[in-house]
């Protein structure tokens, strides 16, 4: 055992949880990853961390993410960050009413918002006890009428707010913060070309963003100690259009 910081990511053998992973290990933090599937695919990445751990939870399940939380503080030692990064999508129109129905929002706001609120009560104990921070990832699609689809927008406005929330009812022991990133090149956009297109030819900046983009303004909310309640923009701009 270490005296190193220690941090539980969810949703991180891929894209921003990853690359949030990756960053705050090679600032010497020990860190936990999480996803609800590919057991050996996270073990394997869990092995070319410094002392990192992966954990398999399906945090949409009843019970999952208190069970995380608890082995994530176990095996790390102790919990100084919760990354709440896990989420889902499915592309519809907004329009498209019909194409919308109840349980798809169930279904999105279950591990979107529902996860993260369950994620966090039970970090809470720990991180009172570290003078820890709980960073959630949102979206600009939650800043904005724009994103995958009306659930999904309205979920990563759920979680921006629940941020702002937290942080009023938690400090001055836990600082909350949220990232709200745009359009980033990941797993989960690669097939959405016609949206791709547009990003790059409208936004301030002229690209998408990457997962490391992100890393860097997580890791820049860590390092604000006098900054809470706040969600992040990291979108390229993609909010001034």
């Amino acid at each position: 055992m270490t005296d190193r910081k220690t941090a539980l990511i969810t949703g991180s053998t891929s894209g921003i949880g990853l690359a949030v992973a990756r960053r705050l290990a090679a600032e010497g933090w020990r860190v936990a990853l999480n996803s609800a599937r590919s057991a050996e695919a996270g073990a394997e990445l869990a092995a070319e961390l410094p002392e990192a751990v992966y954990l398999r939870a399906d945090l949409a399940a009843p019970g999952e993410p208190e069970r995380l939380v608890a082995e994530a503080a176990e095996a790390l030692g102790g919990l100084d960050l919760l990354v709440n990064n896990a989420g889902r999508t499915q592309r519809v129109a907004h329009a498209d009413l019909e194409g919308a129905p109840l349980s798809l929002w169930r279904d999105v706001f279950e591990l979107n918002v529902f996860a993260a609120w369950a994620a966090t009560v039970a970090a809470v104990p720990y991180l009172r006890g570290s003078g820890g921070s709980i960073i959630n990832v949102s979206s600009v699609a939650g800043e904005r009428p724009a994103g995958s689809s009306v659930p999904y927008a309205a979920s990563k406005a759920a979680l921006a707010h629940l941020t702002r929330l937290l942080a009023n009812a938690l400090g001055p022991d836990i600082r909350v913060n949220a990232v709200a990133p745009g359009l980033i090149d990941t797993p989960w956009t690669a097939e959405m070309t016609d949206i791709r297109e547009h990003v790059e030819a409208a936004v301030p900046l002229r690209r998408l963003g990457t997962p490391e983009d992100v890393a860097d303004a997580v890791w820049g909310l860590i390092g604000s100690g006098y900054t809470t309640g706040q969600v992040l923009l990291a979108d390229g701009g993609a909010h001034l259009i």
